[in-house]
């Protein structure tokens, strides 16, 4: 049985993977209005995985017997200054996301709950992977600089991007 307070710890989190998506979905958009198509095919890819993680959250709260409570998702930004600002803010999200599960690794950890620590696992080495995917296109980025060729290159190989791998 959950606890009150990591039920509503799993299910602020379910909210905040819903607003992962539409994050990265509101860069998708962002990025098809600037014509860097490939970029869009990414952040799409990437709003999907999040909705993915969500119903995770979503299914792990129904085995236990508890109660799924959706919430208010709140606007994302939907305006970057560049593809390297749009990416930058996306590896700060990830960081942002890691905090959240990390303190619900810790709270299991609290509350002895080893059903939900053995869940949180699959998100801990995730988020290894998401960081490190958004922080190595900022480094890309960073070496692009000003190169349109380049940036054009970059935007190309990453729309090469399928649901379900990087």
């Amino acid at each position: 049985m959950l606890s009150e307070k990591m039920l509503n710890e799993l299910n602020d989190q379910i909210n905040a993977e819903f607003h992962s998506a539409y994050l990265y979905l509101a860069m998708a958009t962002y990025f098809e209005d600037i014509n860097l198509r490939g970029m869009a095919a990414w952040m799409k890819v990437q709003a999907q995985e999040e909705m993915g993680h969500a119903m995770r959250f979503y299914n792990y709260i129904f085995d236990r017997n508890a109660k799924v409570e959706l919430k208010l998702i709140e606007g994302p930004q939907t305006v970057w200054d560049s593809a390297r600002a749009a990416f930058e803010a996306a590896y700060e999200h990830e960081q942002y996301i890691t905090g959240r599960i990390d303190k619900l690794v810790d709270l299991a950890n609290q509350n002895n709950d080893h059903a939900t620590r053995s869940f949180l696992n699959w998100f801990v080495d995730e988020q290894v992977e998401e960081e490190a995917n958004a922080y190595e296109i900022v480094q890309r980025l960073k070496s692009v600089a000003d190169n349109k060729p380049g940036l054009f290159i970059l935007d190309h190989e990453l729309g090469k991007r399928k649901a379900g791998g990087e």
